[in-house]
């Protein structure tokens, strides 16, 4: 049996004393923001003050983090023990970005830039299309689209969805002799990814190209597959199967990143990350960036019952953070089963959903100010902008700090401004009245970013990486497996040869719908083929 990375790993029980002291202070703490609590954590601004807060609240949540032993917790992540218990793994992606990794880290991050160097310096390949899914997409994603107005002169598409609309869109218009194709995946056998890179390559070897190996880079922890496939040694690069695919992003995953953005954006985030990795580990809990953000998650879902969490950066640029962190916190949470089988009592990991303000306000926000069940809120906003018209960014910070501050003020009937105010003694004026009242008490938290740079960027990912571990924690659940997902593929392969073979399907024990429409679905298939 695994060795269990800390000494408890059974999930809270809601009728532990340690558990329930923590649940009445989290109820009795002031949820209207009385005091101002900002963290400074590796140079960005972490604003608490609209989350659960009293003396009594801190003393309880010191208490269940002894208890949940974070600390020594904390200490296996970083010494690279064997934190995936049910994959027997360590978990070991902050190496990645470390100023002097180990050798073999340091290795592949010199053939990276040396490979990028090289592109630049010979100016090939104008255009990258990138093939990946999952934790292979997002983060290259977020990056380039985060500094993708620098003004660099590759373009780079990204093709995830198996539909093949998807990678007709990426290829379409791109001329082979100057296009690279980077294949990324993990175990180099994802069934879209791979798809979609044949594709790619049949592709280019329409474009009649005398190498069209040559136009393909691999990136991988599984370079025999790489290799099988028919990509050169010196175009496949590795990372290891202790590095998550949602946490990638700092492997060789970010080739396509510094191809399209600059190395100097890989570097400047690995900077970053690194910088709240040193405060993750050791700043004092209360003070603790990652820690209070994970305490307030934790309150927000497992005492207050919010089934869900809205993350609105108020800048365009990171409008694929949010699909990031939902794959980062929604694999990592939404796990029912503690690091030692048993089931946990207690709600975890909430649905993670936004978009970026002000558009969000025009989308969702009624619903955050008096819809009946409401959700915490994410804000993230840049101090300081990087275009040259002041107006538009005063305009957008007023707008965060405006409907932060309504949702956790909030409005009674008693307190309307204007018309309804002065008729609120008749009928009318009391039924209007109750319409534009609102409930307030909403929590949040604000992250303030000096500007949006790769430091800050790197650091920004880094804070929900550790948050997410604390959570982790305190639920006793394992944050670096993802079975739910691995289950639906191994479904999906059996569909997938159901509806092109008649013995497999009659092989399986289908329920009524999916069994008619496979049927369904099969004759479409079959009829295109003939």
């Amino acid at each position: 049996m695994t060795r269990m990375p800390w000494p408890n790993a059974t999930p809270p029980v809601p009728t532990d004393p340690v558990w329930q002291e923590f649940v009445t202070a989290a109820h009795q703490a002031d949820s209207h923001a009385a005091s101002l609590r900002v963290i400074d954590a590796a140079g960005l601004h972490v604003d608490v003050s609209a989350q659960r807060q009293s003396a009594e609240l801190d003393r309880a949540a010191e208490q269940l983090l002894t208890q949940r032993h974070l600390a020594a917790a904390r200490e296996a992540l970083f010494d690279g023990e064997l934190v995936n218990v049910s994959e027997g793994r360590a978990a070991q992606h902050s190496v990645l970005r470390e100023a002097a990794p180990p050798a073999e880290v340091a290795m592949e991050r010199e053939r990276v830039r040396a490979f990028v160097q090289y592109a630049d310096t010979e100016r090939r390949w104008r255009n990258i299309v990138h093939v990946g899914i999952g934790g292979s997409d997002w983060g290259p994603r977020l990056a380039v689209a985060a500094f993708g107005n620098t003004g660099r002169w590759r373009t780079i598409r990204f093709v995830s969805n198996v539909d093949g609309h998807a990678i007709e869109g990426g290829l379409a218009g791109l001329d082979p002799r100057d296009t690279l194709v980077v294949v990324s995946s993990k175990s180099f056998t994802t069934t879209e990814t791979m798809l979609n890179a044949e594709r790619a390559l049949n592709w280019l070897r329409a474009g009649e190209l005398p190498e069209p190996w040559q136009h393909v880079v691999a990136i991988t922890a599984n370079p025999e597959r790489a290799r099988a496939w028919g990509v050169p040694e010196s175009q496949i690069f590795r990372f290891w199967d202790w590095v998550g695919g949602r946490y990638s992003i700092w492997s060789s995953i970010g080739l396509p990143v510094a191809l399209s953005v600059g190395s100097e954006v890989l570097a400047g985030m690995w900077a970053g990350a690194t910088e709240m990795d040193r405060h993750f580990k050791t700043a004092a809990f209360e003070r603790n960036a990652p820690v209070q953000m994970a305490l307030a998650g934790v309150i927000n879902r497992s005492v207050l019952n919010y089934g869900s969490r809205a993350v609105v950066p108020y800048d365009t640029r990171l409008f694929h953070l949010v699909p990031y962190l939902q794959q980062l916190e929604m694999e990592s949470l939404g796990k029912s089963v503690g690091l030692d089988g048993s089931p946990v009592t207690l709600p975890t990991g909430p649905v993670v959903w936004g978009m970026p303000g002000t558009d969000a306000q025009h989308t969702f926000f009624q619903w955050l100010h008096q819809g009946s069940d409401g959700a915490p809120v994410d804000f993230i906003v840049c101090r300081h902008a990087d275009h040259r018209w002041p107006q538009h960014h005063q305009l957008l910070l007023a707008n965060c700090l405006a409907q932060r501050a309504a949702l956790l003020r909030g409005r009674s009937p008693q307190h309307m401004p204007g018309s309804a105010a002065e008729t609120a003694s008749d009928a009318h004026g009391a039924k209007l009245a109750a319409h534009r009242a609102t409930q307030g008490g909403r929590p949040s938290t604000l992250i303030v970013l000096p500007r949006l740079t790769p430091h800050a960027l790197g650091a920004l990912l880094a804070l929900y990486e550790h948050k997410v571990f604390v959570e982790s924690v305190i639920w006793g659940i394992n944050p670096f497996d993802q079975w739910g997902v691995e289950y639906g593929k191994t479904v999906a392969d059996r569909v997938v040869a159901a509806l092109t073979d008649r013995a497999s399907y009659e092989a399986e024990d289908y329920d009524p719908s999916t069994g008619h429409w496979i049927e369904n679905f099969s004759r479409a298939v079959q009829g295109k083929r003939s």
